[in-house]
């Protein structure tokens, strides 16, 4: 089992900047996939970056390509999503979740572990 937790998130104005952050605990691994995902209010889950393989692989959506950077300290056992130039669309609840298979999928019921989501709310 692997247990994360997310945090980060905060009220930000358009344009600043926040810095998620997904620790892992448990039966952890630097090369499984960790994505980001998602949810802004009355919408699904939306795929937003994973990155695996200790942090040489990396993807992105195509509307944050750019603006974010999803990144890994091996040693704190944590994924980080950087988040540059924000804007109201960016606004949601945002969740790092892992899976075992070793390849980065885009469908959210592929992932087995999942933080319990942290809050982000962009102001225009």
């Amino acid at each position: 089992q692997v247990q994360l937790v997310d945090s980060g998130g905060g009220l930000v104005q358009a344009g600043d900047s926040l810095r998620l952050s997904c620790t892992a605990s448990g039966r952890t691994s630097t090369t499984s996939p960790t994505c980001w995902f998602r949810q802004a209010p009355g919408k699904d889950r939306d795929f937003v970056a994973a990155i695996r393989l200790g942090g040489q692989i990396t993807n992105y959506e195509d509307s944050v390509k750019g603006r974010f950077t999803v990144s890994r300290d091996n040693a704190k056992n944590t994924v980080y999503l950087q988040m540059n130039s924000l804007n109201p669309e960016d606004t949601g609840v945002y969740y790092c979740a892992s899976r075992t298979t070793q390849v980065i999928s885009r469908n959210e019921v592929e992932y087995e572990f999942w933080g319990q989501g942290t809050q982000v709310t962009v102001s225009s």
